[in-house]
């Protein structure tokens, strides 16, 4: 997918987002992310497409001015819905005035901020819109494309240099000598290998026998590896190291706090 393709995708699933959260409870409790009530969910949302509205809009190298710039969500739910769709239009409109060479801080350590960070909101939002759908009781949905686009970002940003220096614990959890993870959408064109390595995770975009291999549709992929859905409860079919894939989730924690 292009920047502009994954921009107008940030701008509909937010719109579906923000419908589904707009007056909503905001002490309601998020199931899948355990310590986060709805309110700290659609301000995470929010706030991360403004941050990065900032980060691209400005041209930041350096991030501390938008993590500075940080404005909470309304607390009185009924403005969720315009706060939010005025957030994923704002990004989208930052994004319409740069090109994808434009120097942006990129925290992978890739040097491709603007690519980055328009796949980046993409692979949040459908992620955070498994979170609300739990949490409200609507039925998640993800075309099998666009979940193979959105595990492409969850298993790329994951294994970046960046992530890896930025993360001792995730580090020391992932070293191996060479085990390999082999992931395999069934219903749309995704395949990757993980190689657990001394010193990173080397992902390859290939097919080849792996220690575990594991399949199935893309959106059970996603919410497997993001931790939004058990792999029991998924049509997921695991072959080989079952144990290795599981050590893999457990360790797929994108903030301490579940986020």
């Amino acid at each position: 997918m292009e920047t502009s393709a994954y921009l107008t995708a940030v701008v509909e699933q937010t719109g579906t987002f923000a419908d589904w959260v707009d007056g909503k409870d905001a002490s309601s409790p998020v199931p899948t992310c355990p310590k986060w009530t709805l309110a700290q969910l659609v301000d995470h949302v929010g706030a991360t497409q403004r941050m990065v509205t900032m980060l691209v809009g400005e041209r930041m190298t350096d991030p501390s001015a938008a993590f500075t710039g940080y404005v909470p969500a309304p607390a009185d739910p009924a403005q969720w819905r315009a706060w939010l769709n005025g957030c994923a239009a704002e990004a989208k409109q930052a994004f319409e005035s740069v090109t994808d060479d434009t120097p942006v801080w990129d925290p992978s350590g890739a040097d491709a901020g603007v690519p980055f960070w328009s796949r980046r909101l993409f692979g949040e939002i459908s992620v955070h819109r498994a979170d609300a759908a739990e949490a409200v009781g609507e039925r998640y949905e993800l075309a099998p494309e666009a979940a193979v686009a959105a595990v492409e970002d969850w298993l790329d940003t994951m294994t970046s240099r960046g992530y890896w220096e930025n993360r001792p614990d995730f580090a020391d959890a992932m070293r191996g000598d060479g085990q390999t993870l082999h992931f395999h959408a069934t219903d749309a064109a995704g395949e990757w290998v993980a190689r657990r390595e001394r010193d990173r995770v080397a992902l390859e975009r290939t097919h080849t026998k792996a220690d575990v291999a594991v399949r199935g549709p893309a959106t059970d992929l996603l919410l497997v590896l993001s931790r939004r859905r058990p792999l029991t409860a998924s049509a997921l079919e695991v072959h080989g190291d079952r144990a290795l894939f599981e050590h893999w989730i457990e360790h797929m924690d994108w903030v301490a706090d579940g986020g």
